[in-house]
């Protein structure tokens, strides 16, 4: 796991997480992130959500795009899926961003939209989008980013805020 848990505050409207050349310590695992608030450290917010994806195999044989239900959130405690059933190929790692808006209102619930592209089971390149709401109008002061089972292996993830 990785958590940042400090400089996401009021300083900016926006914080955009870019992470590069992610890479599982497994086969087959999912890369997710999930939110949490100074009184509440649990890392278990309510999150509804969205995904599709735009795939293509390295054979040219499959391609299309999809909606992809099994990583939707409704108002779910778990971890948001943001990359998919990714392999620890040397050739597999995954990057992208995550854009976190407002995160220190205490009005509104908080908006967020993943960008990524990664290797899917060592053979196609998935190109997804994730987006919804954290449910909740108290301040998110940190987000964790970690693998559904095992480690990240490798990569790296940034911080930037945004006026």
């Amino acid at each position: 796991t990785i958590s940042f848990t400090s400089g996401i505050d009021s300083t900016y409207d926006e914080y955009v997480f870019k992470f590069y050349d992610i890479h599982p310590s497994g086969d087959g695992v999912d890369f997710e992130f999930q939110v949490d608030t100074g009184t509440n450290t649990n890392f278990n917010q309510q999150i509804t959500s969205t995904v599709f994806r735009a795939y293509h195999n390295e054979g040219d044989s499959d391609n299309g795009l999809s909606y992809a239900t099994s990583s939707d959130l409704a108002n779910g405690t778990g971890f948001q899926r943001i990359m998919a059933n990714m392999d620890h190929d040397n050739d597999s790692n995954g990057s992208g961003t995550l854009q976190l808006f407002n995160p220190s209102s205490t009005t509104f619930v908080k908006h967020f939209i993943t960008t990524t592209n990664y290797v899917y089971n060592s053979a196609y390149t998935f190109n997804q989008f994730t987006a919804g709401y954290v449910n909740t109008t108290t301040a998110i002061t940190s987000v964790r980013f970690k693998m559904e089972s095992g480690n990240i292996d490798s990569g790296v993830i940034k911080l930037y805020g945004v006026s």
